[in-house]
């Protein structure tokens, strides 16, 4: 029995003294997902996914290697939101800048480190036209950022500093201007935890420096979307397109124009679909909306052609970020065409190719040797007899042709003997002898 106890003694002190060899002896796996460039819808794709991964891999930290300018409000928010749902712990290495939405994202991170040179804040909300956005929006932007730091434990006066310059704080920044926080200030207002050079000192002082680092970077499909969304590319696209497409209606046949056109097209739904703005709905209305204007080159009216462009232009709109941006992005486009449309009508002279195949354009006029009766100018000076009376115009007959005429006056009798005088076209003047 005594043998029995100190066999499972001795057993259980070993499993004690193993486990915690294996335990410390487990692999960690830091996953690293740059935060680059303009913040945008394209960016959320990418990172979503990039998330996703670290979690079925059961990572143990989520750094984001950030140094961006910031971006739109819409995409930070539903980025700060799918990092605030990570099931990893989560870390934001401002390696430069973490400006405007940056800040934004990097407060829903479990904590922020800085490098030496590193500045965050001035999260403003503009407008296209970079002044400052109306109250409305200032008022929603300053409340999404005081939640972000709340959610962050951290003073929330201070990410209203960074969105708005009638926030005092005489010890960080000027009245009338918007917060930055250098590296130092933000480590001693606690919005860093830490300044560090490098990756490298990040992880030992997370204590991830024997961890297994994985850097997820973008694939080409998700940088290629990222750039086609971008809100200065948009309207550039499709103005490409429509110059395109409006100088292939010029030139015979299906040429450069046309396919620089159509590929365009199909960039700006490929970019919007992988970013996941354009659904299959806005495709296949495209789609319809092709057919119709296609249709409408056999079937007169115009009502196709209407609907089919309502359809494109619906279409865009539906794959667009933002409505309003997609719909001043539209217009610009169709302006640009239209002013080419004039410029090949009033300057060159040009005309619509494609319309040839289905307008007559031969004409069979004088100059081209065509008339319309044939011109008897061989009965001048010739004689004949009226058979009807003459008021002025009637018939006679001249070497036993019926010809119809008119009388060189008001009225000539039947049965009177007639000289032709003139001969214009299909008409016939005669005279009495």
């Amino acid at each position: 029995m005594k043998r029995i106890f100190a066999s499972v003694f001795l057993i259980l002190a070993g499993l004690i003294l193993i486990l915690p060899v294996q335990a410390e002896g487990k692999e960690k796996n830091v996953y690293v997902i740059p935060i680059k460039d303009d913040v945008e819808k394209g960016l959320y794709a990418f990172l979503d996914r990039a998330i996703n991964t670290a979690e079925k891999e059961n990572a143990d930290l989520i750094v984001f290697d950030m140094n961006t300018p910031g971006g739109a409000v819409d995409a930070a928010r539903d980025i700060g939101n799918r990092i605030a749902n990570a099931d990893v712990k989560t870390v934001t290495f401002v390696n430069s800048w973490a400006i405007s939405a940056g800040s934004y994202i990097a407060l829903h991170t479990d904590k922020i480190y800085m490098t030496p040179n590193a500045v965050m804040g001035a999260a403003a909300v503009i407008d296209q036209q970079g002044n400052t956005a109306g109250e409305k929006a200032e008022s929603m932007w300053l409340a999404a950022m005081e939640a972000a730091a709340k959610r962050s434990k951290r003073d929330p006066e201070i990410a209203k500093a960074m969105a708005s310059k009638k926030i005092d704080l005489p010890d960080l920044k000027e009245n009338g201007k918007l917060l930055t926080l250098e590296a130092d200030k933000a480590l001693k207002v606690g919005y860093s935890e830490g300044t560090v050079n490098n990756m490298d000192e990040l992880l030992k002082d997370l204590g991830m420096e024997d961890a297994k680092v994985h850097t997820i970077k973008p694939a080409f499909a998700e940088s290629l979307a990222r750039l086609i969304t971008n809100p200065v590319v948009v309207p550039i696209l499709l103005t490409i397109a429509s110059l395109g497409l409006v100088l292939e209606l010029y030139t015979p046949g299906f040429g450069l124009p046309g396919g620089m056109g159509i590929s365009a097209l199909l960039l700006f739904f490929y970019g919007h679909y992988v970013a996941g703005f354009a659904g299959y709905e806005s495709i296949l209305l495209f789609v319809v909306g092709l057919i119709l204007i296609a249709a409408e080159v056999f079937v007169a009216g115009g009502i196709l052609g209407i609907l089919g462009t309502a359809a494109v232009i619906g279409s865009m709109l539906l794959a667009g970020e933002d409505v309003i941006q997609m719909g001043m992005s539209i217009v610009t486009a169709l302006a640009l065409a239209f002013l080419l449309i004039i410029i090949m009508l009033k300057v060159f002279g040009k005309r619509v190719n494609i319309f040839r195949k289905f307008i007559l354009t031969d004409s069979t006029n004088t100059e081209s040797g065509y008339v319309s009766n044939v011109n008897r100018l061989e009965l001048i000076g010739r004689e004949g007899v009226t058979v009807t009376p003459l008021r002025p115009s009637g018939t006679v007959k001249i070497d036993d042709e019926r010809l119809d005429v008119v009388a060189d006056g008001s009225f000539i009798e039947n049965n009177t003997k007639v000289k032709v005088v003139k001969v214009e076209g299909s008409r016939i003047v005669v005279r009495p002898v």
